[in-house]
């Protein structure tokens, strides 16, 4: 990668962000009634996303009735600050709020810090929460890096302050990326948190606990709860601060599997609450509230999840949205399927935003995987969860729509798509080639997965030959359930170097570790 004309951002942290990891921890028990005395406080941090050349958005949550102010510096002693006042922050948003950061300039590094202000005296106001972010560059030399992973605080593995939190984000931190893209399971909505578990060598787990972690998510308050769990990290709080996001989401932060119009059979008594529609909408609203997402803001008009965030002249992030538009679960095996898995409306959309990129690179970011077969055992054993179906044959299924895209790639010259994903809990690469497929009409690919940030790690998913995969790298355990303690926790680094175009891709485990590394070269097919 060129030598960039800022700062690390570990460096810049250093005094910038001292303020938002000295804040409280937030109590981990019941949110309290909000008192009008004292002045707002933003124990939860600050965190910024989909940012642009020239925007951003920046979030925060208050302790009370606030309004937020921002400020922007183009250094960290905020020497004439610019001063943005954003909304007024109250129950209907679970008192969070986003600001909308406009005429940025290109590839610099904004210095940002959040006021949270009485709405009835501005003169009482909080202490500053700071942050720090870099905007897009308008230069290819300039280059791109980031980082990606999913599934955090799954299977009942929560904050335990004695394995060190979740302390993965500190080594994210440590790579210096531009942003991460968390490819969804951002909440295990569907998991509580005991306050502790055995682990096979006689030793206990221990977590933090709250009230809305002690159950499944049904309430618009129990939804909010899970997002509010995972900052009471002081690792995530300080990654949030320093490192811009992009978020998709799954199927946890709603429930294990789901898609829309499922009903829960009445044997499942976590929940009285039985349609999933309505769970999901609790979930979106939540969801919309704790991220800030440029599409999914609270009373948009758009509300989607699916977007595409253009990084500079060598990189767009195309978000896909697996969960919304898909059909029901079923053994997949239908020779005609035009709702699939993206439904047609934004298959449609992923074509025109695809050939119409001048992007070098072009990263799909999908949240569930192409070619491992991930069964849904809620529904039956030979039910599909996501594309693969398991018969290596010609496509069938969700898979006709992926054959649809992939088909639509190559006959439009598309060239640099590159797949990354999360959600089975292992990190893996594989080489997708028309010549091993049942389906050859196509151009080869690469796919990468990792994940889990904090969650229990599987063993690694088998493959479906519809579209001649080949596992290059895994690695993953034996067992199932794996706590964070034994290990397998992990993430994806993707770094573009403005010089030559070449996309190296390093998956990583949690301390750092790069396990494999591949690169890949701008503007050829068949790597």
């Amino acid at each position: 990668m060129s030598p960039r004309s800022f700062p690390g951002r570990r460096s810049v942290l250093r005094g910038s962000l001292a303020a938002s990891a000295a804040l409280a921890l937030p109590a981990a028990g019941p949110t309290p009634a909000f008192a009008r005395s004292g002045r707002p406080e933003a124990k939860w941090g600050v965190q910024t996303g989909d940012v642009t050349h020239d925007s951003g958005l920046v979030w925060v949550r208050s302790d009370r009735p606030a309004r937020m102010i921002v400020e922007t510096s183009a250094t960290e002693s905020f020497h004439r600050p610019q001063r943005r006042h954003g909304p007024l922050l109250g129950p209907g948003t679970d008192f969070t709020g986003t600001t909308r950061l406009h005429g940025l300039p290109a590839g610099e590094q904004i210095h940002y810090r959040v006021r949270l202000a009485d709405p009835d005296d501005p003169r009482r106001s909080g202490e500053p929460v700071t942050g720090t972010f870099r905007t897009v560059p308008a230069r290819r030399r300039e280059g791109v890096r980031f980082v990606w992973s999913g599934d955090l605080a799954g299977q009942g593995w929560g904050i335990n302050p004695d394995f060190g939190g979740y302390r993965i984000f500190e080594a994210m931190a440590r790579t210096d990326p531009d942003f991460f893209l968390f490819s969804g399971d951002t909440v295990y909505a569907d998991g509580p948190i005991p306050a502790t578990a055995a682990l096979p060598d006689g030793s206990i787990w221990r977590n933090i606990t709250t009230q809305e972690k002690s159950k499944v998510a049904e309430t618009l308050a129990e939804f909010r709860g899970n997002f509010r769990y995972n900052l009471l990290d002081e690792h995530f709080r300080r990654f949030n601060a320093q490192v811009p996001s992009i978020v998709q989401w799954d199927d946890h932060e709603v429930r294990n599997n789901w898609y829309p119009g499922q009903r829960i059979a009445d044997t499942d008594s976590r929940y009285t609450e039985k349609s999933v529609d309505v769970l999901a909408a609790r979930a979106r609203r939540a969801f919309s509230e704790y991220f800030p997402m440029s599409t999914l803001r609270p009373g948009d008009r758009e509300g989607r999840v699916h977007r595409v965030l253009r990084q500079g002249p060598l990189l767009d992030v195309f978000v896909l949205d697996m969960r919304t538009y898909r059909n029901a679960n079923s053994p997949g095996d239908q020779a005609v399927d035009p709702q699939g898995i993206l439904g047609r409306e934004q298959l449609e959309w992923l074509k025109r935003e695809l050939a119409r990129s001048r992007a070098v690179w072009k990263v799909i970011a999908a949240d569930m995987p192409l070619g491992l077969i991930v069964s849904d055992t809620g529904e039956g054993a030979q039910h599909v969860e996501a594309v693969a179906q398991g018969d290596p044959g010609a496509p069938l299924g969700r898979e006709l729509q992926i054959a649809e895209l992939l088909r639509f790639i190559k006959h439009r010259r598309i060239t640099g798509t590159v797949w990354l994903t999360a959600d089975v809990h292992h990190t893996s690469a594989q080489h997708y080639q028309p010549a091993r497929a049942a389906f050859g009409d196509f151009e080869p690919f690469w796919e990468f997965v990792s994940g889990p940030l904090n969650a229990g790690a599987f063993p690694a998913s088998a493959l479906d030959g519809t579209f001649g995969p080949e596992r290059v790298f895994v690695k993953a355990p034996t067992a199932a359930n794996v706590s964070p303690a034994g290990g397998h926790q992990f993430f994806g680094e993707v770094d573009i170097d403005g010089d030559s175009g070449e996309l190296t891709v390093r998956l990583r485990e949690q301390d750092g570790t790069v396990l494999y590394a591949k690169r890949l070269q701008p503007g050829l097919v068949g790597q």
